[in-house]
This record gives C-alpha cells, sequence and structure tokens, in this order.
C-alpha cells in the first residue's frame, strides 16, 4: 500500500515510517509481511477527525466512570477478587471460585478476559470439547512489545532542526519511527531473538496536556517500542528488556540530549509481565492479535463463534477478544450485555 501510494521513500520518508508503525504496532508481522495492512486500516477507521482520544486523568478515569454506573445502579464490585475457576454443572455455569476458596454462585458469567484465558485456564477442561478447544489455541498472542515508563525531572528539550517541538504541547506525544524497510528487518531479527539496533516507538508525556498526573515541576512519561524478542526464558526477555531500553533512550537522546540526565525512574516492562498483572495471554493487549486471520466472522462474539458458539450456557464473553475489538471500542461490552438480556427471554 505505501509503495503504491506513497512511492518516493525519500520526500515521504516520515509518512511511510509512520504508516508502518501504526500498521503492526499490534501484531507479529513486520511492514512487508501481507496483511499488515489491516492493522492501520483498524486504526483509522474511527468516526470523525481524530483517529485516537486521550481521557482526561488517564485511562482509569473511564474505569472509574464504568464502575460507578454499577455502583449506582445497585450493584457490587470487588477489587483485587482474582477468579480462580468458571464453575459449571451439566454444561451451565453455576458462577466463579477466588483464589481465597471463596464461591460466588451466580446463573450468568461474563468474562472480560481473552478467550484463551478464558476457555484453557478458567474452564474445567471436560466441558471444553476438543473442536472448541482447537479453534481457540488457533488464536495468537506473541506481542513483541517494550513498555517503559519513565518519572522526569522536566521536559526533554529538543535541539537544532527538531527544537520547534518544544513549542506549545508538542511534547506531549513524540514519535521516533524507521523506515518500513528497516522495520521489516528488525521483525524477522526478533524472530531470531536480536534486539533492533534503533528501536521505533512513540513517547507519551501525558503531564503534559494533564499536569496532575505528576509532581509540580515533574513529568510522567512512557514509549511503546517494537520489536522486543519474545524468546527463551523471562530472565532473558528482561534482559533483552533492559537492552532495548538504553537504544530507546539513546535514541531520544539524539534528538534531545537533555533526556537521559532527566530520568529519576523507570520501569521496564517485556509484555509477559503484562499476563502477570492482567491475565493477557502473551501480554497481548489486543487479547488475539490484530491481524486478518482473527478479526470480522474470525473474531467471536458474546457467546463465542457464529460456527462454534461456546459449549456452557450462561457464559458470555464481553473484552477486547470479541468482535468490534480491539482497543477501547465498548462494542464487545454492548454486545455482550444486550446478548445477556435476550438470554433471560429466550
Amino acid at each position: 500500500m505505501l509503495d503504491r501510494y506513497l512511492p518516493d521513500k525519500q520526500r515521504c520518508a516520515v509518512m511511510r515510517g509512520m504508516l508502518s508503525f501504526l500498521s503492526v504496532n499490534s501484531t507479529y508481522r513486520g511492514p512487508y509481511t501481507p496483511g499488515s495492512a489491516m492493522c492501520l486500516a483498524f486504526a483509522m477507521a474511527t468516526g470523525g477527525r481524530r483517529m485516537l482520544s486521550k481521557i482526561e486523568g488517564g485511562i482509569g478515569r473511564l474505569c472509574d466512570h464504568v464502575q460507578q454506573l454499577l455502583l449506582d445502579a445497585g450493584g457490587e464490585v470487588r477489587l483485587h477478587a482474582k477468579v480462580e475457576e468458571i464453575t459449571t454443572a451439566n454444561n451451565r455455569v453455576t458462577g466463579v471460585r477466588l483464589t481465597t476458596g471463596e464461591t460466588i454462585e451466580a446463573p450468568i458469567v461474563v468474562s472480560n478476559l481473552d478467550p484463551t484465558m478464558t476457555f484453557t485456564k478458567l474452564l474445567d477442561t471436560e466441558v471444553v470439547p476438543d473442536e472448541f478447544r482447537a479453534r481457540v489455541d488457533r488464536i495468537a498472542h506473541q506481542a513483541p512489545y517494550l513498555q517503559i515508563h519513565f518519572a522526569l525531572n522536566g521536559l526533554p528539550e529538543f535541539v537544532g532542526d527538531f527544537a520547534l517541538i518544544n513549542e506549545g504541547v508538542r511534547r506531549a506525544s513524540v514519535s521516533f519511527f524507521s523506515p518500513p524497510e528497516e522495520m521489516q528487518r528488525d521483525y524477522e531479527g526478533c524472530l531470531r531473538g536480536e534486539i533492533p539496533h534503533d528501536p521505533s516507538f512513540g513517547v507519551q508525556i501525558p503531564s503534559v496536556l494533564d499536569p496532575e498526573l505528576a509532581p509540580p515541576g515533574k513529568h510522567a512519561a512512557s514509549a511503546f517500542a517494537m520489536y522486543l524478542p519474545i524468546v527463551g526464558t523471562q530472565k532473558e526477555q528482561n534482559e533483552a528488556a533492559d537492552e532495548m531500553t538504553q537504544r530507546v533512550i539513546a535514541r531520544v537522546a539524539r534528538f534531545a540530549p537533555n533526556f537521559p540526565d532527566l530520568i529519576e525512574r523507570k520501569l521496564v516492562y517485556p509484555s509477559y509481565t503484562f499476563e502477570l498483572m492482567f491475565g493477557a495471554t502473551g501480554g497481548d493487549f489486543c487479547h488475539g492479535l490484530l491481524q486478518p486471520e482473527y478479526m470480522g466472522p474470525f473474531r467471536p462474539g458474546p457467546r463465542g463463534w457464529l460456527d462454534r458458539p461456546i459449549p456452557v450456557d450462561g457464559l458470555f464473553l464481553s473484552g477486547t477478544g470479541c468482535h468490534g475489538g480491539p482497543g477501547v471500542t465498548f462494542i464487545p461490552g454492548y454486545n455482550a450485555g444486550h446478548a445477556v438480556l435476550s438470554s433471560f427471554h429466550a
């Protein structure tokens, strides 16, 4: 697509790099891998003039709002209550059992975890037919990204031709992209366990727009970088993540030399850590990579796939792994809510 519409690799270098990064940051593919344009098309399919929206106070504010809606309606919220098993009897859900041993009975269970975690970790294997499990097992969750969070003692100062980034609120979002040809080489190196020499990444400093996110004079920043190798042990991935973090910092410093000295603290998260913290298989925040074979009719709905429905009555899916996802679209939850309501009248 880029070679057809933006063929001049010199004049269109910035656009080619930006669009390439958007086409791969939710995949396990390179820009030249067939099907990579699906992610770009999905990201740009939002209505209106803005591709992405930011929430004042961070994405947690959205969770707080939804939680308050439930509480206002008479619901109960239990934070940090980890579910160990979705309990069943006679192919119907009966509730959930927590890691504390407590069992909560319920005729309806709605899971916003990914299908892999829901059907292979939380359900008894005897209630999941082999054909259904095989469908779930085909969902790919390789997530070759690195997330870095920084506590900064000030703002990076860009120099030379890039000094204009210091104006206004432009430093709230700055991206460092390589050409698509180099990103493809990074992807192929990632498959071999190699760390990108010059990673592509985006840096967000949300405290530029929302000063309450950091103490006075301080700033909160994060970087999302590709392609961190996801081979080897967790220890080896941690070591690769530390090395890749230094390469990210060095690339920023070429344009903003004061950046390394601003860093008071940094937290480095390879993708597997997001499975440990949030239950996302492989750290895949898409709950099924944003690739053609996992989109449209190949992504489940509230009750599974059209040709392979969930074999347990009373169990519904509402997470971003459903049709309408990935991303914070509210479509999977909307569909799940209506499916649950309809089940009471079936």
